[in-house]
Parts: C-alpha cells; structure tokens; sequence
C-alpha cells in the first residue's frame, strides 16, 4: 500500500494523474472496455439518481459509453473529465406538458435557446431536447402548425451553432396522457415542414413500441428525421432483459445499418443493482 500511495503522489505531481481528469492510468483503475462503436451509445442521467454525474461518468467510460444524456447546464462538463460527451442536454426548451404547440409558449423558449444553445456547443454537447406538450384539447393539426411557427423560430440558433434541437415522441396511453407528438408519423409531418438540418426528432424506443410498434420498419424509413435514440424495456421501463418484449440486438442493427451516426441513449428505472443493468444492456446493444 505504501507503495501504491508512492506511485500515485510521483505521478500527481508528474501531471499524469489530475483532479481535473479524474482518472487514474491504466495500473490503478479498471481498464475500460472498447466496444464495436457500431451504436454510440450514452445513458440517461436521471435514472440513477443515487450516482452523482461524476460517478456515472466515470463509470460510463469504463463500460464503453461515448456520452450521458439529460444534464443541466452547470453539469454540462463534468462527462468531458472522463472522456465522454453530454450527447443531450437540458437548454429550456420548455416541459413535457408546455411545450412547442402553444405559440405563448415560445419567446421564452427562443431566449432561453438563445443563452444556452451557444453554451452547449461551447462545451461540446451535440443535442438539447424540446417537447410538443399536451393536447388540452388542441387540435393535431393546430399544434402541428405552431410546433413548425416555434421551431423555425429557434433553428438558426441551432444551425448556427451546431447543435441539434430535438423533439421528444413519447407515448400518451401509458406515461403521459394527452402528450401530441405520440406517433412518428406527426413527428415526421413536423420535420419535414420544418426542415433542418439541426431539427430533428428523438425517437424514443420504449415510448413507440407502445403507441405503434412495428420498430425497425419505422426506424429505417425515417431515420432522415431522427436525431437521437432513447432506450427502456416494454413494459415498465426497466432492464432490456428477457422481462420484456423489445428483440433490443435486432433493433440496434436496423440502426446500425441505417447509416445513423449519433446516440442510443438507455433510459430504463434498473430494478437490480443499477450499475450490473447498465452495463448488461451496453453489452446488449453492442452489436
């Protein structure tokens, strides 16, 4: 032990090992696993609430993540000391229920892009996510129309700085009730009306397989529009195991093959022990 300590206080003052990086060389942690790299794959912050960012991180990177997904501003450096990226990030693009389909709801969410969208690219984030709300009675059609007026107010800002704003599918039937963008085929209708390059939708697989299913037929066909992959088991939103109905290795090599180059985030609630679920499911989507 006194030599380890030894060792590690010459390296600290070598530069080799810093509080800035937090990492130690090879000899004194775990090797991290090198993955095919097929499926960049990253993990949703907010689903392991007792690891703080810094431990998550950390892990990650052992596992052969690429990124975390879902981090505030202020947390927005933190996966960059372990060599990872914040893949998506929370920039105000509004909440699940008040979102893009309501035109009051706009101007705050243009100054918030307008501060933090800029900050993103700064510390390297690819993807902040925003939301089309609930119905509340609205009209499809309506809410299609002001989620165009909306994003065309805000994807220069994107464009500009390289980020890419993404809108979430998500189901109405189980999790949120009234949500509009619950189908890909409204969600695509959005994109293409509004057609950027850095607008894009975030295509949620535990979410879709329960509004329409039919996965990798609608995955290949509209990948174009897609701009991020969320994960999480059918049904429960738990681990990509046998419990559940998603075939997860055929899924990942539709998109694989599709030519898609960003993330697949994992967005499951780990009902085990969270760090052996996570890096089960890494394994899993390893194809």
């Amino acid at each position: 032990m006194r030599r380890f300590d030894e060792n590690r206080r010459r390296l600290i003052a070598a530069g080799v090992v810093t509080g800035a990086a937090g990492l130690l060389p090879g000899f004194l942690r775990a090797e991290a696993v090198v993955r095919k790299g097929r499926i960049h794959q990253s993990v949703c912050r907010w689903c392991y609430p007792k690891m703080s960012v810094e431990e998550l991180s950390e892990f990650g990177a052992q596992i052969g993540l690429k990124a975390v997904d879902l981090l505030q501003p202020e947390e927005w450096e933190i996966p960059r000391r372990y060599g990872l990226v914040c893949a998506m990030g929370y920039a105000g693009g509004g909440e699940i229920a008040e979102a893009m389909n309501r035109t009051e709801n706009h101007a705050a969410i243009e100054a918030a892009f307008r501060k933090n969208i800029p900050l993103a690219a700064k510390a390297g984030v690819t993807s902040v996510i925003t939301f089309s709300g609930n119905r509340k009675g609205m009209a499809d059609e309506e809410g299609l129309r002001n989620c165009v007026i909306g994003l065309n107010r805000v994807k220069k800002i994107a464009e500009d700085n390289g980020v890419t704003i993404c809108l979430e599918l998500l189901n109405s039937k189980v999790d949120h009730h009234d949500y509009m963008a619950d189908h890909t085929a409204w969600g695509v209708r959005l994109m293409e009306a509004v057609d950027s390059p850095r607008v894009r939708l975030l295509y949620d697989i535990y979410h879709m397989q329960i509004m329409e299913g039919d996965l990798v037929r609608t995955i290949k066909e509209n990948v174009r529009w897609i701009g991020h992959f969320h994960t999480g088991g059918v049904p429960g939103r738990h681990e990509l195991d046998e419990t559940q109905e998603v075939q997860w290795a055929t899924v990942m090599r539709a998109i694989a093959e599709s030519g898609y180059q960003g993330y697949v985030a994992h967005e499951f609630l780990p009902v085990g022990d969270a760090k052996t679920s996570l890096r089960k499911a890494v394994e899993l989507c390893d194809v």
